[in-house]
């Protein structure tokens, strides 16, 4: 499969340890070629090739943080709708800042992502 043929997925990257589980997450779900990552400061920045990538019709997977939400209402800018939408939170992994993304946490939250998924 091509990767242009794949679910597109954004994260949020801010500073938190759930902000930074879902960027992890993201970039997990491109090196296994589940979906390939694009960039949301892009799209939220109206970069025009970013804006484009986000408008094409193919599948999107969009993870935040928290329940601010950031990922999801850059996208909404855009009329831009994810098929797949998770908050981190919903996955038990907490906000903490100053802190990293606990790798349990990570990789149950992963787990429990590609299981809706590929439901």
């Amino acid at each position: 499969m091509k990767r242009s043929d794949l679910p597109i997925v954004y994260s949020c990257s801010g500073c938190s340890s759930a902000a930074q589980t879902a960027n992890m997450i993201a970039l997990k779900m491109d090196r296994d070629k589940v979906a390939e990552m694009s960039c949301i400061a892009g799209v939220g920045g109206d970069v025009l090739p970013l804006v484009k990538t986000a408008k094409s019709g193919r599948d999107i997977i969009a993870i935040d943080g928290c329940i601010l939400a950031c990922c999801k209402n850059v996208l909404a800018r855009h009329e831009v709708k994810p098929k797949h939408y998770f908050v981190l939170s919903d996955f038990h992994v907490p906000k903490v800042k100053g802190q990293d993304p606990n790798p349990t946490l990570f990789l149950n939250a992963y787990g429990e992502m590609m299981e809706h998924i590929r439901s």
